[in-house]
């Protein structure tokens, strides 16, 4: 428990007094696209460009221009950005890896990608496909020489840093399936917390959980809501997703605070990653940005920019020629929505640099001080 206290100090405490690093040795992440650093890229089909331009030259894997916020954080503890587990070519798991891939869900989905649907890799596949990592690596790290140095060691997996992100594609299904939510979001979080519970048998003993953002922001959504749910907020996101994003993050708080007690040995940090990306919105400008609701890399024009029919990277036929018509927008430094569904890496970095202070983690930070009163050695970062 103090490794990960100690650890996430220096992480949140970015203006306090240097003196000797800690950090991580891995990174074990689950999710969705908001992480997802290549498993649904290398599994189905490539990410295209202008995906990745910004930092990466070149597509990524990424659903973004550039980084996401699993990459500033792998930054922030000296570690590589994660490799995709789904990615067999050119990877190195010595430092953690990625299970998340776009269109995840917490709970299991019927209706299969290739039909407009949701990725195959739900969290309890995630999990699943976790377990076999963890075991497998050991077996592969026995051959040694080049195989041993792409694996974790073993004692990586208690020490690593367990991350969760994932939640938005359960609420977008849940809302345009007319489903109830008091119906449905108990369930994801029963299915939620049996797989961290699983990881925390397997030895996972450093958790830090992103609650799910405000959907209702998202230009995918704004243009799909009913005329039924219209009402816009004075941001201009719709209500009632929001709303409904709220209700997901206070039983994931819930289920949070039920961990605590049900495994004592782990320390858990909830982030209130929704009002970190809500205050974003709200308050654009005065950080930069432009036209918040507003689609870099899309089509169409207008106050949204975005067109279900012609997404970031498609390529249509214009007098006989096949031209690029999801384009990138001139400064995406300036945007905070990428391709209608994911944020750009401008917006990924504030909303990360946002979270790293610690004014969004339950339990409240500064960490410093507890470590303080507990008699631990103060620690921080330049």
């Amino acid at each position: 428990m103090n490794l990960l206290m100690t650890c996430l100090a220096l992480f949140l405490s970015l203006q306090a007094l240097p003196c000797t690093p800690c950090k991580f040795p891995a990174i074990i992440n689950l999710g969705d696209s908001n992480s997802d650093t290549g498993g649904l890229s290398a599994t189905f089909s490539l990410v295209r460009s202008p995906y990745g331009e910004t930092f990466f030259d070149m597509p990524a894997g990424r659903y973004s221009d550039g980084r996401l916020i699993i990459d500033f954080i792998a930054k922030s503890f000296g570690l590589p950005y994660l490799s995709a587990y789904l990615d067999s070519l050119g990877t190195n798991f010595r430092h953690g890896a990625n299970f998340a891939t776009a269109a995840s869900t917490i709970m299991q989905q019927s209706v299969p990608l290739n039909k407009g649907g949701y990725s195959p890799f739900s969290l309890q596949v995630q999990l699943a496909q976790f377990s076999q990592f963890k075991s497998r690596s050991r077996i592969i790290a026995k051959k040694g020489k080049v195989f041993k140095s792409l694996m974790p060691k073993k004692d990586y997996f208690k020490k690593a840093l367990y991350t969760i992100d994932i939640g938005q594609n359960d609420l977008t299904e849940l809302f345009f399936s007319n489903q109830s939510a008091d119906d449905y979001i108990p369930l994801t979080m029963k299915v939620f917390s049996d797989v961290v519970k699983k990881v925390y048998k397997h030895g996972g003993r450093h958790f830090w959980i992103h609650n799910t953002g405000p959907l209702g922001c998202l230009t995918y959504v704004l243009l799909r809501r009913p005329s039924s749910s219209r009402e816009l907020d004075s941001v201009g996101c719709a209500m009632i997703f929001n709303k409904l994003a709220q209700k997901f993050n206070e039983m994931l708080n819930e289920t949070v605070t039920q961990f605590r007690k049900d495994l004592p040995s782990a320390t858990i940090i909830y982030v209130d990653v929704y009002t970190a990306k809500y205050n974003l919105f709200r308050k654009a400008e005065k950080y930069g940005f432009e036209k918040p609701l507003r689609t870099c890399c899309g089509y169409g024009g207008g106050d949204y920019n975005f067109a279900f029919n012609v997404r970031c990277g498609d390529k249509g036929i214009v007098e006989g020629e096949e031209v690029l018509l999801g384009k990138s927008c001139s400064h995406p430094e300036k945007s905070i929505i990428w391709d209608g569904i994911h944020y750009t890496e401008a917006a990924n970095k504030w909303v990360f640099n946002e979270i790293a202070t610690g004014k969004y983690s339950h339990p409240s930070l500064p960490l410093c001080k507890m470590l303080e009163q507990s008699g631990t050695e103060r620690r921080s970062v330049a």
